[in-house]
């Protein structure tokens, strides 16, 4: 039975996915830089070296983007593991990130930006 409710809950969030990613990738409903919103996660897959995407609820802090799951077998996850170079779409615009994932019963990954989306103050001087 277990098996059926994995493959039927894993067709149902791809088939979310699909509808909600272009969503997430346009940026209107991105967090503002700070506080909670709809990003666009790109990892590596770590079986396939493939370019994947998946659409995910984040609370943003400035640089840092943290997004989080409950389920233990989340590929994006897996795939941070194996490689925590990332992309995060922010306001329509793609961010180059390091991932720090850290597991328990609230598998939380930190994003940190490594291409700040604002310019500081200094550097528009």
């Amino acid at each position: 039975m277990n098996a059926f409710i994995d493959a039927s809950s894993r067709s149902a969030f791809r088939a979310l996915n699909r509808v909600v990613k272009p969503i997430a990738k346009s940026g209107s409903m991105s967090p503002p830089r700070v506080g909670s919103g709809l990003v666009l996660l790109e990892t590596t897959g770590s079986m396939t070296g493939l370019r994947r995407q998946v659409p995910l609820l984040a609370t943003r802090l400035g640089d840092r983007v943290l997004v989080s799951t409950v389920r233990g077998d989340s590929r994006w996850v897996r795939n941070l593991e194996a490689d925590p170079a990332a992309g995060v779409w922010i306001r329509g615009e793609r961010h180059e990130a390091v991932a720090a994932v850290r597991r328990g019963p609230l598998n939380v990954v930190r994003l940190e930006l490594t291409q700040p989306d604002m310019p500081s103050t200094a550097a528009a001087a």
